[in-house]
């Protein structure tokens, strides 16, 4: 179909619109903008899902069906890109997308080549007859209400009909706020929302605890990402965090418990979850905006709620509307059990007046949860600001390449943390969000997105040089330590001991022992411990923040200090200050390749030649070089062999052309990772040996003054 043709068909002002969701496996393309005529179905499904791709040649109908037009509506950059690759596909191998919806079957095509629409025309016809209908005849608004209600449709909040959509009108100001029946947490002040001293830190302690939720869910995948939405109040496009998750869901009880104030903490320490204070999201999301909504969908409920600032500015009593519905299958109503239904029109109405979503939009994001899908998605505005910025960062990354060009969210000060004996000032953990991610579960199982690129988990454990395992009992209970070298935390001149609690990092870079006194001691040199059991009275008391972000002071914590400084000093002195070198040309490789399987999400080891790197995105167990199957167990840790090289990125060192190759004094299981020079004789071998002392610096000597 022609530019002009188009241009002339969709001039008409009478032209009606409604956004529709563009996906493809279920993974969202961009939200675009479909302008229908008045005869085409009030009831037209808002998730369109693409189930294949068809050459044009090979349909020989089109030319007689009717025609709508299928316009970007990007919500975020990402968006923005895969819109734009979408249309090139279909343009350049000629290709017809066909999606299937209930009696309708949909063709989108896209733009000619040189046209200055950036729009897909969208064919349509019926797959069955319905009431004496033809299958390729356009059906128009005499179809039985019946057969039109048992379309898949998205959740159902009063949009019976898609209407005219103007975007960017402004909303009336100082409209009239009506006290109805008594709202939830009305009994404590909207002050508390932004004075809780026991709010994270920064930016992204706020975020994980967001992410604690999707994990204590038991969620497999977790997307978050910041986009530009049009807010009415703002009469603006303004930025909006996105949390989604694909968790159990939260009932009406739930979600009510999430959002109010004053809980008691538990009695018992409860070793499935992370969170247990209550707190976690209100203290997070009001650190993160001003605003959040939260919309929810388990086996047999969905709810809806809004944490606001906005709302209850000026107020004594503290409002927070909440929604919710009773679910059967795809059917919804209110659940008058929780609520009557004036008082959830009245919920309803203050969250459509004090934010971003219309019922359009509502139902756009509850379209989301396709089938019997459950899950929780969170949307924070009016994001925190730095002087006349946002204090978050974010950027969108290219597809593919490495991670180093992969999207991210910063914290926009770059500030890192004060930690005793620390030299480095580059500790992206301390403000990159993915860096963070990437380590903050000490076995990670969800799959996590920022800024739709994929994160690329980094179980510290199983990524270090030399592993040795230390196992200890501290106050009379055991501990075990992991040991070893890290070639990225050497080239950032960090080192320390990355705590976790139930699996869930609380504090990283922890220097201990001769490391607090020294700033390049033990550079490179990385424990990771899991201290679960020991940070626990006995009583159902846990000894770590409400922020989750640190340890309290307490005798066990005092006597795990003194324990890891003793096992990081005997580390330095056995393997590190007494070193047998000879050549060889490897970096502080880590003992063992790892990957992970996209399907059961466990942890496979490859041989330690092997460059992870050469993989695919997505890795399976029975692909190369693993080759095996899902049921198969994991291997554990083992110990492993150091090997060093005489140049490290990032730093101007040089040495002689000799690159070394360092073995321990007492042979460990496993290989050299870097191996001997096959042209020396062992005699030759032996003259190459050396011996540092323990007082000399701990890095092989160089031509440079500074280290």
């Amino acid at each position: 179909m022609e530019d002009s043709n188009l241009k002339k068909e969709f001039s008409n002002e009478d032209m009606f619109e409604c956004y529709v969701l563009l996906t493809k496996d279920k993974r969202i393309i961009s939200r675009t903008v479909c302008r229908k005529a008045h005869n085409l179905p009030n009831e037209i499904p808002r998730i369109w899902d693409i189930s294949s791709f068809v050459r044009r040649e090979k349909i020989n109908f089109l030319s007689g069906l009717p025609c709508l037009l299928l316009c970007p509506g990007f919500e975020n950059s990402h968006q923005e890109r895969e819109w734009g690759l979408f249309l090139n596909f279909l343009r350049k191998y000629n290709k017809v997308a066909i999606s299937k919806l209930g009696f309708y079957e949909i063709y989108i095509l896209p733009p000619d080549e040189n046209s200055e629409f950036d729009a897909g025309a969208v064919l349509y016809k019926m797959e069955k007859k319905l009431n004496g209908y033809s299958s390729q005849r356009h059906v128009g608004l005499d179809i039985n209400a019946a057969e039109i209600a048992s379309l898949p449709r998205c959740m159902d909040f009063n949009d019976a009909a898609c209407r005219p959509i103007h975007p960017r009108i402004q909303s009336k100001k100082n409209s009239v706020q009506v006290m109805q029946p008594r709202p939830i947490g009305e009994d404590h002040s909207p002050n508390l929302m932004v004075k809780d001293s026991s709010r994270p830190g920064n930016s992204v302690g706020c975020v994980a605890e967001l992410v604690d939720n999707s994990r204590d869910a038991k969620a497999t995948k977790l997307e978050i990402s910041i986009g530009m939405l049009y807010s009415k109040t703002a009469g603006k496009d303004i930025p909006m965090l996105s949390i989604i998750d694909d968790g159990h869901g939260m009932s009406h009880q739930d979600i009510v418990r999430m959002i109010s104030f004053g809980h008691v903490q538990p009695e018992a320490d409860d070793p499935d979850h992370i969170g247990r204070f209550g707190i976690g999201f209100k203290t997070g999301a009001m650190r993160l905006g001003k605003d959040a909504l939260v919309l929810t969908q388990t086996a047999n409920s969905r709810s809806i709620a809004f944490l606001s600032q906005s709302l209850n500015e000026g107020k004594d009593n503290l409002e927070i509307p909440v929604v919710s519905y009773r679910r059967i299958g795809q059917f919804m109503e209110v659940d008058t059990s929780v609520q009557n239904e004036a008082f959830a029109k009245y919920n309803l109405k203050i969250i459509k007046e004090f934010s971003p979503f219309d019922k359009y939009l509502i139902g756009e994001k509850a379209g989301l949860f396709s089938g019997n899908s459950t899950g929780t998605q969170i949307f924070i505005w009016n994001l925190d600001v730095w002087g006349s910025n946002y204090s978050l960062q974010w950027e969108a990354g290219m597809s593919g390449g490495s991670s180093f060009h992969q999207g991210d969210i910063f914290i926009r000060s770059r500030r890192t943390r004060s930690r005793p004996g620390q030299i480095s000032q580059k500790v992206p953990l301390d403000y990159s969000l993915r860096s963070y991610l990437e380590v903050i579960f000490l076995d990670p199982r969800m799959k996590i997105y920022v800024q739709g690129a994929r994160v690329k988990c980094r179980p510290l454990a199983k990524s270090l040089n030399n592993t040795i395992i230390e196992n200890g009992i501290v106050m009379g209970r055991p501990v075990q330590l992991t040991l070893g070298r890290s070639q990225l935390e050497w080239e950032q001149a960090n080192c320390g001991m990355f705590l976790y609690w139930h699996g869930r990092l609380i504090e990283a870079y922890k220097r201990v022992g001769s490391m607090v006194h020294n700033g390049d001691n033990g550079r490179g040199i990385i424990g990771v411990v899991d201290v679960t059991d020991l940070i626990d009275d006995g009583k159902g008391l846990v000894w770590v923040h409400n922020s989750k972000q640190g340890f309290q002071d307490c005798e066990a914590y005092a006597e795990l200090e003194k324990w890891l400084g003793e096992r990081a000093d005997e580390y330095l002195d056995k393997y590190v200050d007494t070193i047998q070198l000879k050549k060889g040309n490897a970096l502080y490789k880590p003992d063992h390749e790892w990957v992970q399987c996209d399907k059961c999400r466990k942890w496979r080891m490859l041989s330690p030649d092997f460059d992870s790197k050469t993989l695919p995105l997505e890795w399976f167990c029975y692909m190369k070089p693993f080759g095996g199957r899902c049921e198969m167990p994991e291997r554990e840790v083992e110990r492993g062999v150091i090997t060093i090289a005489s140049k490290r990125s990032g730093h101007n060192c040089t040495i002689d052309t000799k690159e070394l190759t360092c073995e321990l004094p007492q042979k460990p299981t496993g290989k050299s990772e870097g191996g001997g020079d096959k042209g020396s004789s062992s005699s030759e071998e032996d003259d190459d040996i050396q011996f540092f002392s323990k007082k000399r610096r701990l890095c092989p000597p160089r031509s440079c003054k500074k280290c």
